[in-house]
This record gives structure tokens, C-alpha cells and sequence, in this order.
């Protein structure tokens, strides 16, 4: 009796079923979408980048009459021109960043680090919602909270000063909700009541257990709040009047207006964008040092 042939499904060796080229070939280009995609939106957010670097080497002169991505040869004239802006004004908004940005995003990780604990840790009354009332302070806008900030801040006769910019970077919704969660899945309560039990006080636990666990979230908390606080425009243009106290946005956005009557600013502005982004870059590079380091040693530290 004649059987019907069945479609060979293995090959010869006993290996797994063979894939059609047509199939293999159909992957590989559904495969390749993401890829493409992923491509273009790296160029269409680095394309204004790649225009800062190359416009900052242009003079006034090459800036509007050269094609748009050839670089120029000014550079060093523009940084000396900067420099000698208003008699070095310039550093000035640059130092008064570093100031709001590395104090703001300290304090701000130490507060989300206390509160991030306590509300994963410990079990009180009305601890959910204070924490659903966090996770709204999230979801706002910052925009909302500047003018009710000034007001405020006006009443305590603080606005103009260091401080109105200060104080309000101190607390971060989002800094305390990270923190809260990456205290809860890093610090085992095992290991709390094994402290407590070997008579530690909560303090002590705090800084000689948890911390240390807590440090590749809060050293994320910590870069979070520095960006944020580096590119944050609108606080710090509501609160200062004066632009010996401007962070770097504030200033270079002096600039750009005056620019509107003196052409010639606007190379200043551009070189002032460009060196701005400088220590962004150099804080990533050194806390993601710090933090791989973090991670690839575990939760727990001998």
C-alpha cells in the first residue's frame, strides 16, 4: 500500500526545521524597522546639536554667509569675546548654575533619600495618601507652582536673592518617588530588623545599612535634579531681577533679546550654548562611572 509523501520538516542531520529564504528574508527586514527608526530620531535630536557645535567655530561675518554645517574659523575668538563680555559676566551665570544646580540637586537627594525611606520602611497612618498625594505632585506641572512660589517666597521678602531659586528645587516629587520605590525593592526589611535587633538605632540603620543599598537610585535622583535644575528658565526668571544672579539660561537669554538690535550677539549666545552643555556631559560621564560601579556590586556591601 502506497503512502502519501509527507513534507520533509527536519533536515537530513536531525536538526530543527528549516526556514524558507523567503521567510529568513522577511525577518530581517521587519527587523531592520526599528533600527531605522531608532536612527532617524537619533539624527532629528542631534542634528540641533551638530548646528550648535559647528555655528559656535563661525564669526559674525561667516555666521550668516557660509553654508549652514561647515564649520568656521572663530572659535577661539567668540570664547575670548565671551569671556570679555561684561567684564566676564558670563562666568558669573555659569557659576551661579553650578551653584543652584550642584546645592539644589545635593539637598534635593538628601530630602527624597529621608522621605524615600521612611515611606518605604515604615508603616504609619495616612502613608498611602500622603504617597498618592506625591504621585500628583508628579503629574503637575511645574508651571503652576511657579507663580504661587513667588508669592510666597514675596511674603517672606526672599524673592531676588539665591535662596528663591534655592528652596523650591529643594523638594522633588519625583526624586521622593523614585527613592521611595528603589528603597523598597533594595533595602530588605530582614536586614532592617536584624539592625534593630542587634540594638541599632533607626539613625544608625539608616546611614550604615540602607544608604549605602540606596545609592545607585539616589545617585540617578541626583542626576535628574541637576539637569533639571541646570535647564530650568522659567523660576528663576520669575524670581531674580538681578542679572548678576541669572543662572546661565536666564543670561543667555539676555543675550539673545539684546541680539534682536546687535547682531553681533549672536555669536556670543551660540558659543554660550555650546560651552553650557560642557558640564552635563562631564557629571554623566563621572556618576555613570560611579554609578555601573553601584550596580555591579550588588545591593548588599560587606
Amino acid at each position: 500500500m502506497s503512502s502519501l509523501a509527507l513534507p520533509r520538516t527536519e533536515s537530513a542531520a536531525g536538526g530543527p526545521p528549516s526556514t524558507p529564504p523567503g521567510t529568513a528574508r522577511r525577518r530581517r527586514r521587519t527587523a531592520l524597522i526599528p533600527t531605522v527608526t531608532l536612527l532617524l530620531g537619533a539624527l532629528y535630536c542631534l542634528l540641533p546639536v551638530a548646528w550648535v557645535v559647528i555655528a559656535s567655530t563661525k564669526s559674525g561675518a561667516e555666521l550668516f554667509s557660509t553654508f549652514t554645517f561647515w564649520p568656521g574659523t572663530g572659535f577661539a575668538g567668540n570664547v575670548s569675546d565671551l569671556g570679555a563680555y561684561r567684564d566676564g559676566v558670563y562666568w558669573r551665570w555659569m557659576g551661579n548654575s553650578a551653584l543652584y544646580a550642584g546645592l539644589g540637586a545635593l539637598l534635593s537627594t538628601c530630602v527624597s533619600a529621608f522621605s524615600g525611606y521612611a515611606l518605604a520602611t515604615y508603616r504609619f497612618r495616612g502613608r498611602e495618601t500622603l504617597f498618592n498625594i506625591l504621585l500628583a505632585g508628579v503629574l503637575m506641572p511645574p508651571v503652576i507652582l511657579a507663580v504661587p512660589q513667588y508669592l510666597l517666597l514675596a511674603q517672606a521678602d526672599l524673592t531676588d536673592s539665591y535662596l528663591s531659586v534655592l528652596l523650591p528645587q529643594i523638594l522633588s516629587p519625583y526624586g521622593v518617588y523614585l527613592a521611595r520605590i528603589y528603597a523598597a525593592a533594595a533595602v530588605p526589611a530582614d536586614v532592617v530588623e536584624a539592625g534593630r535587633m542587634d540594638g541599632a538605632g533607626e539613625w544608625r540603620i539608616f546611614t550604615r545599612v540602607a544608604l549605602p543599598m540606596m545609592v545607585p537610585g539616589l545617585v540617578t535622583v541626583f542626576l535628574f535634579q541637576f539637569v533639571a535644575i541646570w535647564n530650568n528658565f522659567l523660576l528663576p526668571f520669575i524670581m531674580l531681577s538681578d542679572d548678576e544672579k541669572f543662572p546661565i539660561t536666564l543670561g543667555l537669554y539676555t543675550l539673545l533679546e539684546q541680539g534682536a538690535s546687535t547682531p553681533a550677539l549672536y555669536t556670543l549666545v551660540i558659543t554660550g550654548a555650546f560651552l553650557a552643555v560642557f558640564p552635563l556631559v562631564a557629571l554623566f560621564l563621572v556618576i555613570q562611572r560611579f554609578w555601573s560601579l553601584d550596580l555591579l556590586s550588588g545591593a548588599v556591601k560587606s
